[in-house]
């Protein structure tokens, strides 16, 4: 199904290699597959809650082998984004997991604690399974205070087996609706983390597929910055809306593993 001139693959990761912790298809026969093809490929993700060498751990323990440089996340994405506005000890306030803080932290940024939140030069928010109200009390006084305002990103949930769950927009939406102000979004569909893959792949735009299936991110990310993309049916939207997406998908899958077969 894959076109000859594909030489690198960008790969999502929730809906595309696994559901929570249950993997899409037999992923290590997968990449068996795209490695026999000699494609390269990285992962970009808009799930900022781990660390690339999480991501690297979670990979082997489903059987796939991977170094920590080929995962790329949203965290790493508005680390980079804000490394080019503000120098080094600049405090941030966070609402966010480690994936986050390990990014912020390794540019030199000072990550404050909820009691420090008044010192913040900026507020970076992401999905957080520790949120509080006091969080959210923090980075609305902030924001509302014209402190600059960015996020991992703005999906609005995210895959599970059981079902859809709140994502990082959900949550994002408690501080938007309190202060009226919209955040920078470091993470698809804003060019950030593409632009990283492909500085890390060494490919060209035309010859590396974007595999999503998230059209709103995913594919919306791939065609902003002028890849072919491929959408797969294993995540959250439907082929109903992929038809009427336009521009359409240069290619569509049930999975990445019908996608490379």
């Amino acid at each position: 199904m894959l076109p000859s001139n594909i030489k690198a693959l960008i790969l999502d990761m929730d809906g595309v290699i696994w559901k929570g912790d249950a993997p899409i298809g037999d992923l290590p026969a997968t990449f068996k597959r795209i490695r026999e093809r000699g494609l390269k490929f990285v992962f970009a993700t808009n799930n900022g809650t781990k660390t690339p060498e999480d991501y690297q751990q979670k990979l082997a323990d489903l059987g796939v082998n991977v170094e920590a440089g080929q995962v790329i996340t949203s965290a790493l994405g508005i680390a980079f984004l804000l490394a080019q506005k503000y120098p080094r000890g600049t405090k941030i306030f966070m609402i966010g997991e480690d994936g986050i803080r390990v990014a912020l932290e390794e540019k030199g940024f000072d990550v404050l604690s909820t009691e420090r939140a008044t010192e913040a030069q900026a507020v970076v928010m992401g999905i957080d399974r520790g949120i509080n109200f006091q969080k959210v009390v923090e980075a609305t006084l902030l924001v509302r205070a014209g402190i600059p305002f960015y996020t991992t990103n703005t999906d609005r949930t995210f895959p599970t087996p059981r079902g859809e769950i709140p994502g990082s927009g959900s949550w994002l939406s408690v501080i938007t609706s309190a202060t009226g102000v919209q955040p920078t979004v470091a993470g698809k569909p804003f060019p950030y983390l593409m632009e990283l893959a492909l500085e890390r792949l060494g490919t060209s735009k035309e010859e590396t597929l974007v595999v999503g299936d998230r059209l709103e991110t995913d594919i919306a990310a791939g065609q902003a910055v002028g890849c072919p993309t491929a959408f797969v049916l294993s995540g959250v939207s439907t082929r109903a809306e992929a038809e009427a997406w336009k521009p359409s998908p240069t290619l569509m899958a049930d999975s990445l593993e019908a996608l490379v077969r």
